[in-house]
């Protein structure tokens, strides 16, 4: 029997929007049943249904949502929060504290002290809170943790990551309402560009590697002068078990489109994965020459394999990697929790990343502590 699905935010327009749709829907686990889609109230009730959504459950607001939709026998099983990052933390909350289970776009939340509070009241109301950080479900990112969690490069010594592109690198263009509020501190908190993108690789880097962020040392600078957040940010990072972290996000690195990428040193091999190139992984064993691993052949784990859709040289997109994520929440939700489904944990160290970076950077790069105050 299909999910009963809800979204807040990712109306018309949207550039997250329909890759949720696109995703959720992909593999018949959802059905979309409910939305308060648009913070224009009548835009967003008539694009809902559009999009086929009853009359009755096309709401103006997610408070009209909640309120509609906690009593109701038929009730839903899964609310997306795709709203501008302000927002997350007190829509999740109350949407956990009323039992329902949460996908949240990244950042989850602007403070360490709310990712904290979310963390306790999934908890505390038995409901899962994930968070999309949709590029661990690629299926050859999930084979190269497997890879490393399976001794196949030994012990990562280093692991170099970076998520760097010129889209916002026209200064004529700062203006811009779409790009302009990714470097307004009361829309987009204490970070812009690391914020925003950085936290995709440095998720990225813990997911992959199988351990944590302990500490950081960050460079931030605001390469257009109008801007009060960075745009370019250079972090370096050490991790729980050792392993050193270099980390480059950039939003003004014109010519790059998408230039999000991990490498993994290791003691006996490494590891290369672009998100441009999303179905190779190039693995070099040390002594040898560089193999390259393709998304759909065989010889694949267990992981990679179940979350590959089409045949090999047939590439899976964006929106797939999406729909991996609500893959593993569907079966999360039926009660087969599945161990790389980010949840509200990550979210939190996350923000606790981004916060510890600031500081640094305002410190001239000092190292600070990166855990939240919970898991120290």
């Amino acid at each position: 029997m299909k999910l009963n699905w809800g979204m807040i935010g990712g109306g018309e327009g949207s550039q997250i929007g329909p890759a949720h749709r696109l995703g959720a829907l992909a593999d018949g686990n959802f059905s979309l049943v409910a939305g308060a889609l648009d913070a224009d109230a009548k835009k967003g009730r008539a694009y809902a249904q559009r999009l086929g959504v009853a009359p009755d459950r096309a709401y103006g607001d997610w408070r009209e949502m909640l309120a509609a939709e906690r009593d109701r026998e038929d009730r839903l099983d899964l609310v997306t929060v795709a709203t501008p990052n302000s927002t997350h933390f007190e829509i999740t909350k109350a949407f956990l504290e009323a039992g329902f289970h949460v996908l949240c776009e990244k950042p989850m939340t602007m403070t360490v002290e709310e990712g904290e509070e979310i963390v306790r009241v999934s908890r505390a109301s038995n409901r899962i809170c994930a968070v999309n950080y949709c590029y661990s479900a690629y299926p050859m990112v999930r084979e190269m943790r497997h890879m490393v969690a399976t001794g196949q490069v030994g012990k990562v010594r280093l692991v170099v990551t970076n998520f760097s592109h010129g889209h916002h690198g026209n200064a004529e263009d700062a203006d811009n309402p779409r790009v302009r509020w990714r470097y307004d501190p009361a829309m987009a908190g204490v970070s812009g560009q690391f914020a925003d993108c950085g936290i995709h690789a440095l998720h990225m880097a813990s997911f992959v590697v199988g351990d944590q962020v302990d500490r950081v040392s960050a460079d931030f600078a605001s390469t257009i002068p109008s801007r009060m957040l960075e745009d370019d940010a250079m972090v370096n990072f050490r991790m729980t078990g050792g392993t050193v972290g270099r980390l480059w996000t950039s939003s003004v690195a014109i010519g790059r489109q998408h230039g999000f990428d991990i490498q993994i040193f290791g003691e006996t091999g490494g590891m290369r994965w672009a998100s441009e190139q999303p179905n190779q992984v190039f693995y070099t064993p040390v002594g040898e020459r560089t193999q390259i691993m393709e998304k759909g052949e065989s010889g694949l784990s267990d992981e990679a394999a179940r979350l590959s859709r089409v045949a090999i040289a047939h590439p899976e997109g964006f929106p797939l990697a999406v729909a991996n994520i609500y893959v593993d929440l569907a079966a999360a939700i039926r009660g087969e929790l599945r161990d790389g489904l980010p949840l509200a944990e990550d979210g939190l160290r996350s923000m606790a990343a981004v916060h510890a970076a600031v500081a640094s950077a305002k410190a001239d790069g000092a190292w600070v502590d990166a855990r939240p105050p919970m898991f120290r």
